[in-house]
């Protein structure tokens, strides 16, 4: 293991992971994948920055496993057994986004195993953490095998409390400045419309007709993408929910267990120093978050997302590359 340290004196190491015919860098900062390899492949499958302290600022979310609930609250408040809890409101200051300004990605992971081709981290959030109720304990084995790098997370609380976690990866397959050439395609034929505030509106919407219709596998233009793609209506079995495409023609097929991928295409960036001396701007990459749909706390028509003290909460998410 190698390390920095963060502007507040925080101490961060990194893990190297190999096999499967991929090299991975992982940070005990959010349990972040800071880099992947793929052999025989000159540039990094993902998004990341060279200096760990940027992942507290323009690179925020870069890689981390987010949560405690990934995405969006709305209102940064909730009911939960007739009781009104708020989070911390740092989404234009009234949303709560990815367990808010101090969620899972702000934190040092604990490194509770190591091998050569895999690693297990662990945090423990306590109670009141952010706002939300119950102290919890999160673990997330990491594995590089049969060409994919492979989340496995698990959860557990002693109180009832929102729980959705996801890898935030940003993925760029062809080393190049825009993602917006690559094909994707989702097995999705409904998404959830948003508001202004990328807050959920009432129901789903279907793809059919829409900029929203990934089902045949097509370039992500034209228009901009941060929402949820509607994979099922709660937890399943594991299965290939998507697939993206670079014009070199490395490919990328991601399979889970969840019941919503959210696609965000990157649109923000700005001049972030990357990888191998790369500036990250306007679509440099595109996040796929397997993962429970957005604002599910308040939506009691959506999948449940509740951890209550006896359950696990189990998140498989593997994003498989070949050429």
């Amino acid at each position: 293991m190698s390390g920095w340290s963060l502007p507040d004196g925080r101490k961060v190491d990194r893990l190297t992971l190999t096999g499967g015919g991929l090299t991975a860098q992982v940070l005990t900062l959010g349990a972040t994948v800071q880099d992947l390899r793929m052999d025989g492949v000159d540039h990094s499958l993902v998004l990341g920055c060279p200096d760990p302290a940027d992942y507290l600022g323009d690179g925020i979310y870069m890689g981390a496993i987010v949560g405690r609930f990934a995405n969006r609250i709305g209102g940064a408040r909730f009911t939960l057994d007739g009781q009104e809890y708020r989070t911390d409101a740092n989404f234009k200051e009234r949303h709560t986004l990815h367990g808010g300004s101090r969620g899972t990605n702000w934190h040092l992971w604990q490194v509770e195993e190591a091998r050569s081709d895999n690693a297990i981290l662990s945090l423990a959030l306590p109670d009141g953490d952010m706002g939300f109720p119950g102290a919890m304990t999160i673990r997330v084995r990491i594995t590089l095998r049969d060409g994919g790098l492979v989340f496995d997370i698990e959860a557990q609380a002693d109180a009832p409390t929102p729980c959705n976690l996801a890898h935030h990866g940003y993925f760029n397959l062809d080393g190049g400045g825009d993602v917006r050439n690559h094909r994707l395609r989702v097995a999705a034929d409904r998404y959830l419309p948003v508001d202004d505030d990328l807050i959920p509106l009432p129901g789903t919407a279907p793809v059919q007709g829409t900029r929203f219709d990934f089902r045949q596998a097509r370039e992500i233009v034209p228009g901009e993408y941060d929402h949820n793609f509607c994979l099922s209506d709660g937890p399943a079995a594991p299965r290939v929910v998507a697939d993206l495409t670079g014009q070199s023609g490395i490919r990328m097929q991601i399979e889970t267990d969840q019941p919503g991928l959210q696609v965000y295409d990157g649109v923000h960036f700005g001049g972030l120093s990357g990888l191998d001396g790369r500036s990250y701007d306007r679509f440099a990459g595109v996040a796929l978050e397997t993962q429970g749909w957005p604002d599910a706390p308040n939506r009691p028509d959506y999948p449940g997302a509740i951890l209550r003290p006896g359950q696990v909460y189990r998140h498989h998410a593997a994003y498989r590359f070949s050429r």
